[in-house]
């Protein structure tokens, strides 16, 4: 769930005022493919990944169901790995055909899929059991004492990556559904509550419903089943040996929430997406080219656990992201932006004063500094030379001059043009009303790191080359 934050927690009272859930993002933050797909897990209780059962598709009309009849038979778990392999690899695969090819600076070409896939599962509960069904059958093999059909390990690798990526800051290519519509609408409930697709959906579409709380009409939304169906549905018809009771059973279970799935995938997509969306899709289908690409090159599956180097190489990038997409989040959303004039790193007002043609330095050292000066009632917490960026004018840089009064001096710093005078528009009009930020994408960049093999010993040295093994093959699922 998003991190709570005071205009938030307004909403949320409000919302239980008014008994609806309130919005607390005016544009859409997540990209919503034209061909999602919908993955619904459940899995068996008391085992941390045991597969019971999978709804999945990319039809909302015709949702496949794949079910595990005896759940600690390991023969059927690797088969129904196997049958879901059938299903998700060749969808996964389908998006590689179309590429472009992408020029980069000082670096050689790449191609990139025109598209990419998108896993879109109710919870984070189901992304952690993605996650885990990835780590069982990367390693596994075809051949060798305990062989599995040859597309379960491809299917875990691709597993693995999906649930990585749920885990970068703006990625999406695996969503949550009930995250991402906590990231656009309050509900009157607790944040814990709100992992309750069902009750979740039903304050943001008609107010709280007692409806949604019944484990009877709304089951949970995986990968833990009720502890009353276990009970009093699914452990009888495990024991009948009848798959077909049995996929009834669970069919009860998924079908409800394949319905919510939609419902949530409508909402979102009925939001208008922000600005830098498309630019942040730009990146996931990078990184989704970049897997393909290292899967078709016969590269080893990712390493059960990261070296020193590998670690924090990774821990940068995701720092980054993360910095890259509040600024982005900020700067495409006024409600979001409004968080940052309450805590005073942001302000907005009404410009009352610009001196376009103020200058600094002299002779060659001359340049164009053009001072703004606005009047606001936001609390101004930064200090003189703090460098602020604006949502008005992208790309643009000033540097806070003085606060006094509710009057507010900036100087502009870059984004002018190269010409003596300033670029028309660059420097805000007199009445117009503008924001200002320290939120900017200036990051610092990243860190100076040795190659893998040059690992100090203070960090474990050197990692070693992973090589499956007989006793790997025989953890969690066998």
């Amino acid at each position: 769930m998003p991190q709570l934050s005071l205009l938030t927690s307004l909403a949320r009272l409000r919302a239980l005022r008014e008994g609806i859930a309130q919005p607390v993002a005016t544009v859409r933050h997540c990209h919503v493919g034209a061909r999602p797909m919908v993955f619904i897990p459940l899995k068996l209780s008391g085992e941390a990944a045991a597969p019971l059962a999978a709804m999945l598709g990319t039809d909302r009309d015709r949702p496949r169901l794949l079910v595990v009849t005896q759940p600690r038979n390991r023969d059927l778990r690797f088969a129904w790995a196997a049958e879901l392999a059938g299903v998700l690899l060749p969808y996964v695969e389908g998006f590689t055909a179309d590429t472009e090819t992408v020029e980069r600076k000082n670096a050689d070409p790449y191609e990139r899929a025109l598209d990419a896939p998108q896993l879109v599962l109710p919870n984070q509960a189901g992304v952690g059991f993605t996650r885990l069904l990835g780590r069982s059958t990367r390693f596994r093999r075809p051949d060798g004492p305990y062989p599995v059909p040859p597309e379960v390990p491809l299917l875990g690798r691709w597993l693995t990556y999906f649930a990585e990526r749920a885990a970068y800051p703006g990625s999406s290519l695996t969503l949550a559904a009930t995250e991402e519509l906590g990231r656009h609408w309050a509900s009157g409930q607790s944040a814990l509550e709100d992992a309750n697709l069902a009750a979740l959906l039903s304050w943001i579409t008609q107010g709280p419903s007692d409806d949604a709380e019944d484990p009877l009409i709304w089951p949970p939304a995986g990968p833990a089943t009720d502890p009353g169906f276990d009970a009093e549905v699914l452990a009888p018809a495990i024991d009948s040996e009848s798959p077909e009771r049995v996929a009834e059973a669970l069919r009860t279970q998924l079908e409800p929430t394949w319905r919510l799935m939609w419902q949530a995938l409508d909402l979102l997509a009925g939001l208008e997406p922000g600005a830098s969306v498309a630019q942040r899709w730009e990146q996931d289908r990078g990184s989704f080219s970049a897997m393909a690409a290292h899967i078709a090159e016969g590269a080893p599956p990712q390493a059960r656990r990261d070296g020193a180097v590998a670690a924090a190489a990774k821990l940068a990038r995701m720092e980054r992201a993360q910095a890259a997409y509040d600024v982005q989040r900020a700067y495409d959303d006024p409600l979001v932006m409004a968080e940052y004039r309450l805590t005073g790193e942001a302000f907005a007002g009404e410009v009352v004063e610009t001196v376009p043609d103020n200058v600094e330095g002299e002779g060659r050292s001359r340049k164009l500094r053009p001072l703004v000066v606005l009047k606001t009632d936001d609390p101004v917490r930064l200090p003189p030379g703090a460098s602020l960026g604006t949502p008005q004018r992208r790309g643009q840089g000033a540097e806070l001059v003085e606060a006094h009064g509710g009057l507010i001096t900036l100087k502009i710093t870059k984004g002018m043009g190269r010409g003596k005078t300033p670029a028309p528009g660059a420097v805000p009009e007199i009445g117009e009303r503008v924001c200002y930020t320290s939120l900017t994408d200036d990051f610092q960049g990243s860190p100076a790191l040795p190659e893998a093999e040059a690992t100090p010993w203070t960090h474990g040295g050197p990692p070693q080359e992973y090589i499956p093994d007989d006793e790997d093959a025989q953890e969690e699922w066998s």
